[in-house]
């Protein structure tokens, strides 16, 4: 087996299992509102549907070991929408980090914070630094929705400004659980970042001059995108193609020369 799951080993298995190779994969999402359409697991959903995707891909021999998923995540922008459940950012660090330290006391240097949720990106950039400084660990930051999509799975005008329970999101669920999509609400959110673009202004929610935002600033319904563009067949593309660079992400972190991360834990072998 090349993805073992913290939770169902021993104190011993575990101990057993760890090597200079081993990976640690942290699986983060967030229980947060996603439109009319799709359930407030949404994030969780994906993030695990694609680490299984990647655990059918990954060498035989590979040592990789999934830790539970974090299910809630940093989701400030969402809470004024009924459901969603969010740590404020600092706390959600300090689990991040103290994660960590516990991966770190198992003898593992290799983790990789896997991320389904865009609001847990800015507290992962900063947990992961102060793991790197503190343990001298290879701490790999993967969001799935900063990985190239297949081409033309959408269109590019949807793949920028469909943030939140647009044709992306909603593909995938409509693969993987689309007993949990409300069909019957699929809509166009129109996003004021598309509106903004369209109307040649360098502010937007994204890019080189972004703003902050909470949801309804970009749409009152909370979501952004054309979810009517989405089908079960996209989203396999989509959760196929995601899944295999997951894996491949997994591959390059066991392979990683560690001896490159200068200044490690004078404790490191």
């Amino acid at each position: 087996m090349s993805l073992h799951q913290w939770q169902e080993l021993t104190s011993t298995e575990l101990a057993g299992l760890v090597d200079e190779t081993t990976v640690a994969v942290l699986p983060l999402a967030a229980i947060e509102q996603h439109g009319a359409h799709l359930p407030l697991s949404t994030d969780l959903d994906i993030g695990l549907g694609l680490l299984d995707v990647a655990a059918g891909q990954l060498e035989p021999a590979r040592g990789v070991i999934a830790l539970p998923p974090l299910a809630l995540g940093s989701s400030l922008e969402h809470t004024d929408f009924a459901g969603t459940l969010s740590l404020m950012p600092e706390t959600a660090m300090t689990v991040i980090e103290a994660l960590g330290e516990a991966v770190h006391r198992a003898g593992i240097r290799r983790l990789v914070l896997f991320n389904s949720h865009g609001g847990n990106k800015a507290v992962i950039d900063l947990a992961a630094l102060k793991l790197r400084a503190a343990h001298g660990m290879l701490v790999v930051k993967a969001n799935y929705f900063r990985f190239a999509p297949p081409e033309q799975a959408l269109p590019a005008e949807e793949l920028r400004h469909g943030l939140h329970g647009g044709a992306l999101e909603t593909s995938m669920m409509l693969h993987l659980a689309p007993h949990k999509v409300r069909v019957d609400h699929l809509a166009d959110a129109v996003s004021q970042g598309r509106l903004q673009e369209q109307a040649g202004s360098t502010l937007g929610p994204e890019g080189d001059a972004g703003y902050a935002w909470m949801a309804q600033d970009l749409h009152p319904s909370g979501v952004t995108g054309n979810a009517t563009l989405a089908d079960a067949d996209t989203g396999r593309r989509l959760v196929e193609h995601f899944g295999a660079r997951l894996a491949r992400v997994i591959e390059e972190a066991g392979r990683f020369d560690l001896t490159t991360l200068r200044g490690r834990d004078p404790g490191d072998a």
